[in-house]
């Protein structure tokens, strides 16, 4: 005799499960719009970090990188790395995903796909920084590579994390 297994993301139409008044949804119609959120989100990112990886990797075959001194050498290596571990962020929950199928455990996927999303923002943002401090001191001056990245970091921490952050607070602080 077996026993069927019963998860909270179960399709079970004899289970009844109370509604959200605000929005209108079982916990399951929550957590599964959240998921598809969440992983359409990083379908938007994937892209670009691969993109940026692959024209990372190329460098150092290309013609004339004998020429980068020690530092530029040590910046692509740190833009490398970030941008790898930012696909591997990206990727993460989607492999996750494929691999807990059917175990019960959505919500916490949700959960944890968030963190490696913001894990890869981050390496993103630091992959897309250091490339550029690579470019703009090649193409000009260290000063030059410096203040850009700057410059683009603090743009980029300000869109992706700072503006964000401060209109979460502001939404808590008015329920």
């Amino acid at each position: 005799m077996t026993t069927a297994r019963t998860h909270p993301e179960s399709d079970r139409d004899d289970q009844v499960t109370p509604k959200d008044p605000a929005t209108d949804e079982s916990p399951k119609e929550r957590v599964d719009r959240e998921l598809g959120e969440l992983l359409q989100g990083l379908r938007v990112a994937l892209p670009g970090v691969q993109v940026l990886f692959a024209f990372l990797l190329t460098l150092p075959f290309a013609n004339g990188f004998n020429k980068v001194d020690a530092f530029e050498q040590h910046v692509l290596f740190v833009s490398l790395i970030s941008a790898a571990v930012a696909s591997i962020c990206f990727i993460t929950p989607a492999a996750q995903h494929r691999v807990l199928f059917r175990t019960g455990t959505k919500e916490i996927l949700v959960r944890r796909s968030n963190l490696y999303g913001i894990a890869g923002a981050i390496a993103l943002g630091v992959a897309m920084a250091s490339a550029v401090i690579l470019v703009v001191d090649v193409l000009y001056t260290r000063s030059a590579a410096t203040w850009t990245a700057s410059g683009l970091i603090a743009f980029w921490a300000w869109c992706w994390f700072v503006q964000p952050l401060l209109t979460r607070r502001h939404a808590e602080e008015t329920e």
